[in-house]
């Protein structure tokens, strides 16, 4: 990474990093057949547990047990994302939000990793207690009494700045495990009170989402009774993720979109420690192939999966090294220290990352309330924020000039909002507008 870049992350400027190591599907299909089996594994294990999902929970019934969510047109955002000139350059038709902040069960992105990784303990140990006979079995059997009172001496962990502690918690509990959720300081308090409600103990920590996965992982080692799921390295999550890339597929064709490498799809994913979008961009990658242009976008104060890889240091790379204090309002991408696996995976899948101020991420959290109705916390807002500054900065219109092609649809990823209360929504609001007011746009 050159000086300058290094000195724009100091300063906490929006920028775009394009990295140098993307490498065509066909010089990397060695790290993408190595995962492949694992997505698969995943998708095949939603399909098992969907009846029991239905079951458990109502909101899922309608659907058979499949979690999802709509890809949404938002056609009135298009207009402000502008090139160095000032030109609008997004067809109003082309720009979707793929809406993870409504997920079922959890409310965000983290309902496909965080539930699926508690199915892959659930399923691990039926096996091994003869619950289930074999994999194929009627998973609906796993919600019986004798289950529960199973499952009930089993507890699951997990340090989270928010979202997936709610996802791990509501699906934890509803099987009859015991929770343990890690929180962060970013954390926010009507989470911790949700999964309070749902009965997972809440374990609060004045340090930072890092040092509460350290306390999570080490208070887990060597209990057998003790399940750690680890959002830094857990390739169950990962997988769980992954599988949302097939629906989106799916959901581009029926809209009639055709995505070929002269009509990409730019994919806009909100980062922090990586696993999330690392998920999502393997599995872009393994259905788009190279008509697949990924982006993660991270704030300018917790840029740790740009810093990691463009350091080359990945895991050992701290933002704090910048004089960055992991202090933004997006809570669920305040992280200092990328995933131990993501960055090196990614290397040669990942177009680029962008930063993004948390001015941006209330433009746009406003922007989507005021012309489409749709509600999101800060952190979902990051898609649409760093869109615009693929186009504004310099060396990302350049990138899109040369690379880009012709894109058939700009997708961004949102990552929560169902579950947040209204009071908070509207207090977003106001401080959208706040910001507008002291910068003079309103």
């Amino acid at each position: 990474m050159d000086s300058d870049s290094v000195g724009r992350l100091r300063k906490r400027q929006p920028l775009f990093w394009p990295n140098p190591n993307r490498r065509p599907v066909a010089a990397c299909r060695d790290v993408l057949d190595r995962h492949a089996a694992g997505v698969v594994a995943a998708r095949a294990r939603f399909a098992r547990f969907a009846p029991l999902l239905a079951d458990l929970f109502p909101e899922l019934a309608s659907t058979g047990g499949v979690i999802g969510s709509a890809l949404t047109p938002i056609p009135g955002l298009a207009g402000m994302v502008r090139d160095p000139d000032g030109s609008p350059v997004v067809a109003p038709g082309s720009l979707f939000l793929k809406a993870d902040h409504a997920l079922p069960v959890a409310g965000s992105v983290k309902a496909r990793g965080g539930v699926h990784a508690v199915l892959r303990v659930a399923e691990r140990l039926a096996l091994a207690a003869g619950l289930l006979d074999a994999p194929d079995d009627d998973h609906r059997a796993l919600g019986e009494p004798a289950a529960r009172e199973f499952f009930a001496r089993h507890r699951i962990s997990v340090g989270s700045t928010g979202n997936l502690g709610l996802s791990i918690g509501v699906m934890g509990r509803a099987l009859g495990f015991a929770v343990d959720v890690h929180m962060s300081r970013e954390a926010r308090a009507w989470k911790k009170a949700r999964l309070k409600r749902v009965g997972a103990r809440v374990v609060e920590h004045a340090g930072d989402y890092s040092a509460a996965c350290a306390v999570a992982r080490a208070e887990a080692s060597g209990r057998t009774d003790t399940h750690f799921i680890d959002d830094e390295n857990s390739l169950d999550l990962f997988y769980g993720y992954a599988v949302a890339a097939g629906e989106l597929a799916g959901q581009l064709a029926a809209a009639g979109i055709d995505i070929s490498q002269e009509r990409p799809l730019f994919l806009y994913l909100p980062c922090g420690v990586g696993g999330a979008p690392g998920g999502i961009a393997l599995g872009a990658r393994l259905g788009f192939g190279d008509a697949a242009r990924i982006f993660f976008v991270e704030p300018v104060m917790a840029p740790c999966l740009l810093w990691g890889m463009a350091s080359g240091r990945h895991e050992g790379a701290d933002v704090a090294e910048l004089g960055l204090t992991l202090a933004t309002e997006a809570d669920g991408l305040a992280v200092g220290r990328p995933s131990r696996f993501v960055g090196r995976l990614m290397e040669p899948l990942l177009d680029g990352c962008l930063t993004v101020s948390d001015m941006g991420l209330f433009r746009y959290l406003a922007a989507l309330h005021a012309a489409h109705g749709i509600e999101v916390e800060p952190s979902a807002a990051a898609g649409p924020a760093g869109m615009e500054v693929l186009f504004a900065d310099p060396a990302g219109w350049e990138f899109v000039r040369k690379r880009g092609g012709d894109p058939a649809a700009h997708v961004v990823w949102a990552t929560g909002g169902r579950l947040v209360p209204a009071k908070e929504h509207a207090a977003y609001r106001a401080g959208a507008a706040r910001m507008a007011r002291e910068k003079g746009e309103g």
